[in-house]
């Protein structure tokens, strides 16, 4: 069996909320309808919310206000956490698959329908490098085949039927696939060329394909490239390019597509005044991302103060997150809350509902949540004097200047994929560039033992 190691050189796509998962902390966050999963630095978790179907994975069926540690004979080794609408998929370090919590479409994948309040393998997948669920659940494995299991009433299987399946299977004649997303009764996927695929219910055009006819088969969104990352919400969904831009499409009732207006889509249409976005996430009827400047931004409902601007009235453009800055990662939960993982480790959370203070259950502005474990998040450094890199922004060629050792360059995009690779050597080293697309990027600099991150812009 193959074991996963999360190393620069591995190129492991993650669907959603993750900014550069190959390298430091991909799905380390995760908002459910009413739970939040968090992975330590030990590879155990700390969880809270509601634990109605088990979703905590604790061996209880009570809610917890505030964090508590799932025990470590019940669940170890974990590299990656899912939060579906009422279940939870966690990664192991051996590419294998762990699921706990409600189970009444079989969404935690081992033959049954019984809800379980502690983990249990996923019968049969490997290689598992990323995950996705609402009331279903999918999992991307390192060949870039996709496997569903789960809820399958309106065709979001992907398996040519609308029926419920509680065996992983996977979805025939689609591969190549680097990023996966799992939305209201209906799923997404970026392929390795930049394409989107989506298939499930399409009553709100959220499968964006210019009508608004379901599929329990993956259908590709015409004339829409340089995909990295797609996010399903309540009825529409999200899509980042890679240049910084944001797309939208499907259900516009609250504001969610971010366009300046209320209206309906069912093909992708551009976000209103958002550049240099590097993540983005969808939660029931509002969304979030986050800039290249570690800010966050939201749009949509704001009724139960999901925004998070300090105000509870919806915005059908981009509003600023208050006083949030340093983030790395962020979740949307499915119902009205969402939370964020920041540079320094800490967790953050808004909206309402479970929000790990046992004081608070709605707050319009971000909150810290203590009691966590020790959570590593990515900051990046600036190259060491030894080390110079030329010009940024770039086009066809950039150069990596090093004076004394000699080591590694790895040019990644905002996902993580390694794009150019190259060995770093004393003196001048000229990496050809021409193949990349405009947008951001990130070199990685390995060298000594040390690592180094950098972001680039091409032109």
């Amino acid at each position: 069996m193959k074991t996963l190691h999360y190393s620069i050189a591995t190129a492991i796509t993650i669907s959603a909320h993750c900014l550069l998962p190959s390298i430091t902390f991909c799905q380390k966050i995760s908002a459910g309808a009413d739970h939040v999963l968090t992975l330590c630095d030990d590879s155990t978790l700390v969880v809270w919310g509601s634990s109605d179907y088990g979703q905590l994975g604790n061996g209880s069926s009570n809610d917890s206000e505030v964090p508590v540690p799932v025990p470590t004979n019940l669940l170890s080794g974990v590299i990656a956490v899912v939060a579906g609408s009422d279940h939870s998929l966690v990664i192991l370090n051996d590419g294998t698959v762990r699921s706990f919590g409600g189970n009444s479409y079989g969404q935690l994948g081992n033959d049954s329908n019984s809800d379980s309040n502690v983990p249990e393998e996923v019968y049969e997948l490997t290689d598992i490098i990323a995950l996705a669920g609402s009331y279903h659940s999918l999992a991307l494995k390192s060949d870039g085949t996709v496997y569903s299991f789960g809820e399958g009433g309106n065709g979001q299987l992907g398996d040519g039927t609308n029926s419920d399946n509680a065996y992983p299977y996977q979805i025939a004649s689609f591969n190549g696939v680097t990023a996966i997303a799992a939305g209201d009764y209906f799923s997404l996927a970026v392929k390795n060329d930049g394409s989107i695929w989506a298939w499930g219910n399409n009553l709100s055009g959220q499968l964006g394909v210019g009508t608004n006819f379901s599929s329990n088969e993956p259908l590709q969104i015409e004339s829409f490239s340089d995909a990295v990352a797609v996010a399903g919400g309540g009825d529409f969904s999200l899509a980042l390019k890679n240049d910084g831009t944001v797309w939208s499409w499907g259900r516009n009732d609250s504001g969610q597509l971010g366009t300046g207006n209320n209206t309906d889509s069912n093909f992708p249409v551009q976000v209103s005044n958002l550049t240099d976005v590097i993540a983005i996430s969808a939660g029931g009827s509002h969304s979030v991302a986050i800039k290249s400047d570690g800010t966050v931004w939201a749009w949509g409902g704001n009724m139960f103060n999901q925004l998070g601007n300090g105000s509870d009235t919806d915005s059908n453009l981009p509003v600023q997150v208050t006083g949030l800055t340093g983030v790395v990662a962020i979740d949307a939960g499915v119902n009205f809350n969402t939370v964020a993982l920041k540079n320094d480790g800490t967790v953050w959370t808004w909206g309402s509902g479970f929000l790990g203070d046992i004081d608070v259950s709605n707050s319009s502005v971000p909150i810290q949540v203590n009691g966590l474990c020790t959570i590593t998040a990515l900051n990046e450094t600036s190259l060491t004097s030894e080390t110079n890199v030329f010009p940024n922004p770039f086009e066809n060629t950039i150069t990596v200047v090093e004076k004394n050792a000699s080591g590694d360059i790895f040019i990644m995009d905002i996902l993580g994929n390694v794009m150019v690779s190259q060995h770093l050597t004393h003196g001048n080293n000229m990496l050809n560039t021409q193949t990349l697309s405009s947008g951001f990027y990130w070199m990685t600099v390995t060298h000594d033992n040390r690592k180094e991150t950098k972001k680039l812009v091409k032109q």
